[in-house]
């Protein structure tokens, strides 16, 4: 993949970033709290060095059942430790005591009325540490961090979403126009959803790119660079956060709410500033909402005939519960943060770090 656009302006940090279980930590927020009766045996579990898949197969293999019986509401990272809750039915509770397994620790238990669903989730704690940090770095790092507190962060898919070559989008496209053909439903919608992830990459690092073209330059020079209607230029540089909105993009209530049409753009710039309300980007496919107006002219370059359904994302997000700590005799910092489901943590870095 090409590189992304980033909106902080500093220059790279050199700092060591490892994903293992030491250094790097996720934590599932549920939806909703479980209800502490009924048919489904809910399991807290931690687990190291596994995706989850595999620690459900592990789980489904020791008590006799089909995987896909046990129900979960996201796919956690391989190379760190995750806790995450998963349910199963309370048939298999007196056999899953007797459980043991070197990377799967069950931690609590309790029930629920219904099996755990994909989606059904609030978002991911993370603890992350960062290694080989010196002092005048520890301070970009803590200045960078303190600009995605106040104004947020791109909502990029990361390169986990892309396989360990990063080129499963190419896969994915190569089968959309047919010169590609898999037979595995499950490998063909990975490869599928890689490429729509890489359009909404591509698009959201566009958007950026101009963003930071209005901010650098006059009025009259972005409208000759980038062919946008003068006015509107005018307008869009007037707006206070970084990620620029324009005429015609689709915007949600944050954190959940309405998609809808931008209507007036400076009432609409004012309240993404004050974290209201953000632009979203388009993931193609049938069944989606387009942007209209100029935010098209932009968003129609990233648009594909994907086959699967499409969906609206976030173009932006905000972190919540951010804490850092620098540790000086171990050249070490240590970043806790919150963000919403389908937000990736490796981004949030990527962004402090470039």
């Amino acid at each position: 993949m090409s590189q992304l656009q980033r909106y902080l302006n500093h220059s790279n940090i050199d700092v060591l970033f490892k994903q293992n279980k030491d250094d790097f930590v996720v934590t599932e927020i549920p939806l909703y709290e479980f209800s502490g009766e009924g048919e489904h045996l809910v399991l807290k579990i931690r687990k190291k060095d596994l995706a989850t898949w595999d620690a459900l197969e592990i789980i489904a293999k020791f008590v006799g059942c089909r995987s896909r019986d046990i129900g979960y509401a996201g796919l956690k990272d391989k190379n760190a430790m995750t806790v995450q809750s998963i349910s199963i039915h309370k048939q298999y509770e007196e056999k899953l005591k007797t459980f043991n397994h070197p990377n799967i620790k069950i931690l609590d238990t309790t029930y629920h009325n219904n099996k755990i669903k994909v989606g059904h989730l609030k978002g991911n704690s993370f603890f992350i540490r960062l290694k080989r940090v010196n002092v005048i770095d520890s301070r970009k790092i803590e200045s960078a961090l303190g600009s995605i507190v106040s104004l947020g962060m791109p909502n990029y898919f990361g390169f986990q979403r892309f396989g360990i070559d990063g080129d499963n989008y190419k896969k994915g496209k190569a089968i959309i126009e047919g010169t590609l053909k898999e037979k595995r439903r499950n490998l063909k919608q990975m490869y599928i959803n890689a490429y729509q992830s890489h359009l909404f990459n591509s698009w959201l690092s566009k958007r950026i790119e101009i963003s930071k073209l209005v901010d650098a330059f006059e009025p009259k020079e972005i409208y000759q660079k980038l062919n946008l209607p003068l006015d509107v230029v005018k307008r869009m540089k007037k707006q206070k956060h970084p990620l620029k909105i324009m005429t015609g993009d689709l915007l949600s209530h944050y954190p959940f709410g309405k998609i809808f049409t931008i209507e007036d753009l400076e009432t609409e710039s004012d309240k993404f500033f004050e974290r209201d309300r953000v632009p979203t980007g388009l993931l193609s496919g049938k069944r989606v909402k387009n942007s209209v107006d100029l935010a098209y002219e932009i968003e129609k370059e990233f648009e594909a005939p994907t086959g699967e359904d499409g969906a609206r994302r976030f173009a932006w997000v905000f972190p919540s519960d951010v804490e850092s700590n620098y540790k000086e005799d171990k050249n070490w910092m240590e970043l806790k943060f919150t963000l919403p489901k389908g937000c990736y943590a490796t981004e949030l870095i990527a962004e402090i770090i470039h």
